[in-house]
């Protein structure tokens, strides 16, 4: 299936959108692309790899005081239950998180930070908050002028 407007001349179709909103979704991606390079960056100095970063986060501000399941980890990750399975695996080794089995459902696992992994994820936390802080102005800035009908022809933008 061809979209609309393809192979028409440039311009071409119902919802055609501006050369300055192609720019200012790259520098949106790009700014987000540039920070994540960063984060990865912070947990390599903090002695982790990005996922098991992105673990410790994922364990922590998870809402049940017990600790994720392996189900809810897979879910905050985006990852299948056996790659999950393997990130946990790494990071007991590495002392940065404990599996308890759960109280009510001895079937279900929970994973817990230990002191060691609450103490390296506290100081990334404080670091990705300053850095965010410092970005933000410029990401709103970006994201003001992106809003979808923002960009639409005016007889567009009411549903019209």
């Amino acid at each position: 299936m061809v979209p609309e407007g393809a192979g028409k001349g440039a311009g071409a179709g119902r919802d055609t959108l501006s050369d300055e909103s192609y720019a200012r979704l790259l520098e949106f991606r790009t700014g987000l692309r540039r920070f994540e390079r960063w984060s990865e960056q912070q947990a390599a100095a903090a002695g982790l790899t990005s996922a098991q970063h992105q673990l410790l986060l994922a364990v922590r501000g998870h809402g049940d005081r017990r600790g994720p399941t392996v189900g809810d980890l897979s879910e905050y990750l985006l990852l299948r239950h056996h790659s999950v399975v393997e990130l946990i695996d790494r990071a007991v080794a590495a002392g940065l998180v404990r599996r308890r089995p759960d109280a009510d459902d001895r079937r279900l696992v929970r994973i817990r930070p230990t002191a060691h992994g609450t103490a390296v994820l506290r100081r990334l936390t404080r670091a990705h908050l300053a850095e965010l802080g410092r970005l933000a102005p410029a990401l709103e800035a970006l994201w003001a002028g992106l809003e979808p009908t923002t960009h639409l022809p005016p007889a567009q933008r009411d549903g019209g």
